[in-house]
């Protein structure tokens, strides 16, 4: 498995015989100025979307048109993705699981809002959601943008995902310190990857603190572009 970070919450995720995109935000994106656009996106088979945010959406429409990667997201938000021309793939919910090739995807809880903006004001795009991924006998937890939750319980219990990536930026989401308490009280994570950090300066710019509260987990600051390998 490889897990490429695009920068905040963005992610190319290449499992079994798929590459999957996560809410890939590249253009006007602060960590993926002087990069290459097209290698972030080449040979995507499907693109996954948490929530509406611009950060999250804005770039959806034109990568799927380009690559051909159908996009799969909550059923609401999905729907309004595939009427602005994005190539359809499913608009399911929560509790959801879906089989791309050798790969499992299933649709879990968060905890934050989730909106799009149409003819200038804030239009709701049903829940904001995480993804559990299985895949080369590995279990990945994508939190998505969130906070601490109860939900986080049954999710590790069940799942017993070995592959934390946590939205850690403080603000507008949980931060370092509560990703830390999070992986500790619910999970078994053998490996955490934070995200939705460093992109701005109100967000948090160290995974010190993440690190600091998970003794004896692999805590790994990603480069944008560089693949870590599991």
């Amino acid at each position: 498995m490889n897990i490429l970070w695009l920068g905040h919450g963005s992610f190319r995720i290449e499992i079994g015989d798929q590459i999957l995109l996560i809410d890939p935000w590249l253009t006007g994106n602060p960590m993926m100025e002087d990069q290459d656009s097209a290698a972030a996106t080449k040979g995507a088979t499907q693109i996954l979307v948490t929530h509406g945010h611009f950060d999250h959406t804005a770039d959806i429409v034109e990568i799927s048109q380009q690559t051909g990667a159908p996009v799969t997201a909550m059923y609401e938000l999905a729907q309004h993705l595939f009427a602005l021309g994005a190539v359809e793939g499913h608009a399911f919910n929560k509790g959801g699981t879906l089989q791309f090739g050798d790969v499992s995807v299933n649709m879990v809880p968060a905890s934050h809002s989730s909106s799009i903006e149409v003819d200038g004001r804030a239009a709701y795009m049903g829940a904001e959601i995480g993804y559990i991924l299985r895949g080369e006998g590995r279990c990945l937890y994508f939190s998505g943008d969130t906070t601490v939750m109860a939900d986080m319980d049954w999710i590790g219990d069940f799942y017993k995902p070995d592959i934390g990536i946590l939205s850690a930026g403080g603000y507008f989401t949980m931060d370092m310190e509560l990703a830390a308490y999070a992986a500790r009280r619910y999970f078994d994570f053998k490996t955490v990857i934070p995200c939705h950090y460093r992109t701005f300066p109100l967000l948090e710019q160290s995974a010190e603190a993440l690190a600091d509260g998970l003794p004896g987990v692999d805590v790994i600051e990603p480069q944008v572009m560089t693949p870590i390998t599991l």
